[in-house]
């Protein structure tokens, strides 16, 4: 990371790249896009098959409270990532467990859950606040890119690692499981446990995001680049790539915008409004190709 924020603050000063990559929290706040915009874009198109849209915003507001409780357990406000990890993780287990054991609607059941870590999010949280910053309770509902630390880059570098890993061994596996679920059992598949990988998988870059993107929003993240590539693509190798490079970009350009044109804007929020205009400009064209 050294050697990449020399290089940046070099070339800034060159003037070959903008006078933003002279600061090291600008050259994290890209990295850390790199590294989460293809794993979101990718994880979405799983997301999208398994029409888990409701679940992963559920586990996106259950950060609320896994933060909350990690701060009351003494980790630092700014990373509680035991806390953090521990409660999202239990959460996102229990949910899909009572899932498949009850007759419960899984949109009714994703719901009560939902309700239930935001009330209880929401309650330690006005605890917490009394303790902490409030401003930091801000990072952690909208996101701020640009506080990231070398320690966060590395909890987010290790955390795609393993998804990547996971992914190069079971991504086909998952895929069948999502879409017949029938001939993953007749071909030997054990499909609960691709279920529960799956979910796994959702939790820890949810985990590893809530930083970046905000616990409000990182669900959205997950859905928008997938559901714009979903409109432009017919193979699932194309829509995984496309739906990857349309995360990413979203990363990128939502973190650079607000800096180079001095808005007050979090990073959580200006990532998915670029996300969301790339849906709209496809949407239309998709509209007005068909009309005319």
């Amino acid at each position: 990371m050294d050697f990449l924020r020399l290089w940046a603050s070099q070339g800034a000063q060159a003037g070959w790249l903008s006078e933003s990559f002279s600061y090291a929290f600008m050259v994290n706040a890209l990295v850390a896009a790199l590294l989460l915009g293809p794993l979101l874009g990718g994880l979405g198109t799983l997301v999208i098959a398994k029409r888990l849209a409701f679940f992963s915003e559920a586990v996106g507001h259950a950060a609320l409270t896994g933060i909350a409780i990690g701060v009351l357990l003494g980790e630092p406000p700014e990373n509680p990532i035991i806390g953090l990890f521990c409660f999202c993780m239990l959460f996102a287990l229990i949910l899909h467990f009572v899932r498949n054991r009850t007759a419960v609607p899984y949109d009714t059941l994703v719901g009560v859950f939902l309700a239930v870590a935001l009330a209880g999010g929401a309650a330690l949280l006005m605890y917490v606040a009394r303790k902490i910053n409030i401003h930091m309770l801000e990072n952690v509902l909208f996101g701020s890119i640009l506080t990231i630390t070398d320690f966060d880059l590395l909890v987010l570098a290790l955390s795609c690692a393993l998804i990547v890993l996971g992914l190069i061994f079971t991504f086909n596996r998952i895929l069948l499981a999502s879409i017949s679920p029938d001939i993953a059992r007749v071909r030997g598949h054990n499909t609960h446990f691709y279920d529960y990988l799956f979910v796994m998988m959702i939790t820890l870059v949810t985990i590893a995001a809530v930083k970046i993107v905000g616990a409000v929003l990182v669900g959205a993240l997950l859905l928008i680049p997938g559901a714009t590539a979903r409109l432009l693509t017919k193979s699932m190798g194309s829509f995984v790539l496309l739906s990857s490079l349309l995360a990413t970009l979203s990363c990128l350009i939502g973190t650079l915008l607000p800096m180079e044109l001095q808005l007050p804007i979090p990073s959580g929020a200006s990532i998915i409004l670029v996300a969301a205009s790339f849906f709209v400009v496809t949407t239309i064209f998709r509209i007005v190709g068909r009309n005319s």
